[in-house]
């Protein structure tokens, strides 16, 4: 834990942090002593975990509500941070559900700018900072369904995607400064905006949100991407190496059709 905190503390940011995955990444972070920079859109809930964090593992925590979806913001946040940030989790995400020509625009949108746009500013603000440091980290979530196309979300499917080659990208580039980096590509995962949208029974190898945070920082320096979860790193090695394309394509969309808006 103390190599943990030195290499990446003193503070670490979570973007998307006020529940679900975000909360445990926030919750993981602060066992391993490191203070916090919490943002997410919705102020009561980044207050009510701030002060729980805070209680429970007396470190300091900055709640920040934000809008990720405009750059602005993004780029204006990383700029007037004061704290000394060695580790960005860019955890924010949004997903429209539904066939493509039913999503409306805005909400297509919506997605490219959460899901690509904000972490690419956050990374791209924080990047000199890191590098001026010598050491730190940057995790970007991914997810299995950016592996291959995946029917009725297509978009988000993409935009993980996206994920995954630009920290495979910065992996190697800032590795060459001291700076690890990793994509996160979790399976389902038991938050309430997978549960609300899951119309069926739970997915094959969901898992707890502490243990995707927990598998994720563990392997933050270990290489390019993790698969957290054992089934799932089974199924993501099926799905990229042994089934031809499209049938990876038809399997994941058998799953994805059953989810709601």
């Amino acid at each position: 834990m103390s190599d943990f905190k030195a290499r990446y503390g003193p503070w670490a940011l979570v973007a998307g942090a006020s529940e679900g995955l975000g909360a445990a990444f926030a919750a993981a972070l602060a066992a391993r002593g490191l203070n916090l920079v919490l943002v997410a859109r919705r102020e009561p809930l980044l207050q009510e975990l701030a002060a729980q964090l805070t209680e429970q593992h007396a470190i300091q925590v900055e709640p920040l509500a934000a809008d990720l979806a405009d750059m602005d913001v993004c780029r204006t946040l990383i700029a007037s941070l004061e704290q000394n940030v060695g580790l960005l989790v860019c955890n924010a995400a949004y997903s429209a559900v539904g066939r493509f020509q039913d999503v409306g625009a805005d909400a297509l949108q919506q997605i490219l700018a959460v899901n690509t746009a904000a972490p690419v500013a956050l990374a791209r603000g924080l990047t000199p900072r890191l590098v001026a440091r010598g050491a730190g980290g940057i995790i970007l979530m991914s997810s299995l369904s950016g592996n291959q196309g995946s029917a009725n979300i297509a978009t988000y499917a993409a935009s993980k995607a996206f994920n995954t080659v630009l920290a495979e990208g910065l992996w190697h580039e800032l590795g060459e400064q001291g700076i690890d980096v990793l994509a996160s590509c979790a399976g389902a995962i038991r938050t309430p905006g997978y549960l609300s949208a899951q119309a069926g029974g739970e997915a094959p190898g969901i898992l707890d949100a502490s243990a995707v945070a927990e598998q994720t920082l563990d392997a933050l320096g270990a290489g390019p991407v993790v698969v957290p979860g054992t089934l799932n790193k089974l199924a993501s090695f099926m799905m990229r190496r042994l089934l031809p394309r499209r049938s990876a394509v038809r399997l994941m969309s058998n799953n994805t059709r059953e989810l709601t808006g």
